[in-house]
């Protein structure tokens, strides 16, 4: 059932009879572009975070993960934003829109955020605390200062 709502924005956008390349079609490609390289910048950067035996245990908060503690799903979110914009004037166009909104759902409500968080508490307790006090869960923003800061 999941699999097909997530199928649903390609299927209204193969469905649309119009042949034109409009400037929500553009859009629509400039957002799964910066989606993707934000989503494969961030896991690249954990990825090289964790590769380094004196991260061991710590909080990664280098490149986007200064930004947000999950600049991986929000990207990935961000991902299916490029569907209703190419599907605008598309017959149906609506219901490209289910998929951002149910996979904002599953991130920060059931599968995403919720299991990360819990895991990071455990393995990386105070320090992830902290790190959940400064900075952004989902959409990447400046922190917020740090205990003792100015």
């Amino acid at each position: 059932m999941v699999a097909w709502l997530f199928a649903l924005p390609a299927w209204v956008v193969a469905h649309d009879p119009s042949p034109l390349l409009s400037g929500w079609v553009i859009a629509g490609v400039v957002v799964w572009f910066a989606s993707l390289a934000g989503e494969s910048i961030s896991d690249r950067q954990l990825a090289a975070f964790r590769a380094e035996a004196d991260n061991r245990g710590k909080v990664c908060q280098v490149g986007l993960w200064r930004y947000s503690r999950h600049p991986n799903y929000f990207f990935e979110w961000l991902h299916w934003f490029s569907y209703p914009l190419v599907a605008v004037g598309a017959p149906n166009a609506w219901v490209a829109w289910l998929a951002p909104v149910v996979m904002l759902l599953f991130l920060y409500r059931v599968s995403g955020i919720p299991y990360t968080e819990k895991q990071a508490l455990k393995s990386r307790g105070e320090a992830y605390r902290e790190y959940q006090r400064t900075t952004s869960a989902f959409i990447p923003w400046p922190s917020k200062k740090a205990k003792g800061e100015r």
